[in-house]
């Protein structure tokens, strides 16, 4: 069976590769709202697959990410076994060292599984 484009893209992407990320050219504090409603991983006891709404919230510094880009690396979790947990955690730390921004939060709300209803929020102000 053929691979798709989409599919090839997503196996290829890198999140470490400059082109993801582009100056930030104001030096005014602003934030960035961005909520990535499809996020879909592996439950790694069962095989079964989570969905959640990703909300990112940021004030950045240098750098902004390039938001296809954003995209396709919340895409690249759909085939990987991760818990609620390390998957939010991945995220903001991924972002959090690549973008260096002056305030970050990620919510990570989970759709409800056997009547579990999971949300993670982690944000830099509190660490």
């Amino acid at each position: 069976m053929e691979i798709k484009y989409g599919e090839k893209e997503i196996l290829e992407f890198d999140i470490n590769n400059e082109v993801n990320f582009w100056p930030n050219e104001h030096d005014k504090n602003y934030i960035i709202d961005i909520e990535l409603p499809e996020f879909m991983a592996k439950c790694p006891r069962s095989g079964y697959p989570d969905f959640a709404t990703i909300k990112i919230q940021y004030t950045p510094n240098k750098r902004v990410i390039e938001l296809k880009a954003l995209k396709i690396y919340i895409n690249s979790f759909m085939n990987r076994y991760i818990s609620h947990e390390n998957s939010a955690n991945e995220i903001f730390d991924t972002l959090n060292s690549k973008l260096e921004p002056k305030w970050l939060k990620v919510i990570a709300d989970f759709k409800p599984r056997g009547n579990v209803h999971t949300v993670i929020e982690i944000d830099s102000s509190k660490l």
